[in-house]
């Protein structure tokens, strides 16, 4: 399941996501996932089954671009190098992709769930005065 977020309560309010966003600017780049090419939905961890799910579900070239990405920053990181800054991902490109997958599977979860533990009951004709 995802964690819990106050994004959507910031998102609300312009004027706070308009004070937010310097700071979510600064955390982005202190983070230094863009330098090794990443994506922020590559750092999801990979060891929950909806993960896995939305991995599975996943357009082959989105899969192919995640993996390749992944094998880079690995690559670089036992390099101890950045990307060159040309190869950086810049903050238009880093756009989700997984998270989005994970939502929809989340929320079919939910649904299965709900429609499971339903109980179906049989209406009485007398108690409508039938």
């Amino acid at each position: 399941m995802s964690a819990p977020s106050l994004a959507p309560y910031i998102l609300k309010r312009p004027w706070l996501a308009k004070w937010f966003q310097p700071l979510a600017n600064w955390y982005c780049n202190a983070a230094g996932y863009r330098q090794l090419g990443l994506k922020a939905d590559d750092l999801i961890p990979e060891e929950n089954d909806t993960v896995q799910l939305a991995l599975k579900r996943l357009p082959p070239k989105e899969a192919y671009d995640r993996v390749f990405r992944l094998r880079r920053a690995f690559q670089c990181s036992v390099s101890h190098q950045l990307l060159p800054k040309a190869e950086w991902i810049k903050p238009e490109e880093d756009t989700p992709y997984l998270s989005v997958v994970i939502k929809e599977i989340e929320a079919e979860m939910k649904e299965r769930e709900d429609l499971e533990s339903m109980i179906v009951q049989k209406r009485n004709q007398n108690a409508k005065g039938h």
